[in-house]
């Protein structure tokens, strides 16, 4: 049997801008050889520090820009030259999503199924969304969260086979965004191609199947949770958290590969590739100094720690 075709291929993708304002004809190069696929039956997602080319990757997926160089194929086509039939096959969430402000939610949504010739029931869409809560009021007095969940909607109600979702779980309360995680899944197992972007990573390590990281317009990582997370320094320990008496100073020459910091009176974190070793040392200082610490606690290196090893950690 044939390996089924990719819903999504791009390789080598490029994208030139020009400045605003500019009469010199001067052009940004914003994407410099972006390359990922997305297959069906499975997650993927994009991360990148902001100006890091997702929204423009994105875009290009979806045939909202042209490129400039590479190649971009959704679902077999040139998504740039996209025919109905093949808009009428793909879902698209925007994060800040153009839903019109007088309109009602539930009066959207039967209007968009209505495009469709095979739609998803509405009622039981906007039931399980938790949109009929709310479906009497207009758009414009929906909170972020609630305009995030018709969003959703929006895009699934087609039964799209590949799905594009801009943060998703942005404004939700813990209970909605279990709504959404449990939904993705059930997209995921249905044979859909998700993919999403988020700046939760916590969200993005229990939802992904696959992971790409940009930077500086290119791709930099892929692989896996588990494969990006993997530390073979360090038996894929990352973190050792610990309490005791406010105002301890470890000598630098203690551990020197690892971060230390203490994030409040008596509470210290170690960050870096943990050994067994490392423990053992750290150990034996307290006890050489009649230090008992109160509570002890260990993460392994999250992919947190990859995107910040990769994007840097301050502030852009």
């Amino acid at each position: 049997m044939p390996t089924p075709l990719p819903a999504l291929t791009i390789d080598g993708l490029i994208k030139d801008f020009g400045p605003v304002g500019a009469l010199d004809g001067r052009m940004v190069r914003v994407l410099e050889g972006v390359s990922l696929q997305a297959i069906h039956g499975a997650v993927t997602v994009l991360l990148g520090a902001n100006g890091a080319g997702k929204t423009t990757t994105l875009e290009c997926a979806q045939g909202l820009q042209r490129a400039d160089g590479g190649v971009v194929r959704l679902l077999g086509q040139d998504p740039s030259r996209a025919t109905p039939e093949l808009r009428a096959r793909v879902g698209v969430m925007l994060q800040d999503g153009g839903l019109p402000p007088s309109v009602r939610p539930l009066a959207l949504l039967h209007h968009v199924a209505s495009m469709y010739g095979s739609p998803l029931p509405v009622d039981a869409l906007a039931e399980r969304l938790g949109l009929d809560e709310f479906g009497a009021a207009s758009i414009r007095r929906l909170s972020g969260g609630q305009k995030q969940r018709l969003a959703l909607a929006c895009a699934l109600v087609g039964r799209p086979e590949v799905v594009f979702l801009d943060e998703p779980s942005a404004g939700l309360d813990p209970q909605s965004r279990t709504i959404v995680f449990d939904l993705i899944r059930e997209l995921r197992a249905d044979g859909l191609a998700v993919i999403l972007t988020t700046h939760l990573l916590d969200d993005a390590q229990r939802l992904a199947d696959y992971v790409y990281i940009l930077e500086g317009g290119r791709t930099v990582a892929e692989g896996t949770v588990a494969d990006l997370t993997a530390d073979k320094d360090a038996d894929g320990m990352r973190e050792l958290r610990f309490e005791t008496v406010p105002g301890l100073t470890l000598p630098p020459e203690l551990l020197p590969h690892l971060h230390q910091r203490e994030d409040e009176p008596g509470r210290y974190v170690l960050r870096g590739a943990l050994t067994a070793s490392d423990v053992a040392h750290l150990a034996q200082w307290w006890d050489a100094r009649g230090v008992m610490p109160t509570a002890i606690s260990m993460a392994p290196r999250s992919l947190e720690d990859v995107f910040l090893d990769i994007s840097g950690r301050s502030i852009r």
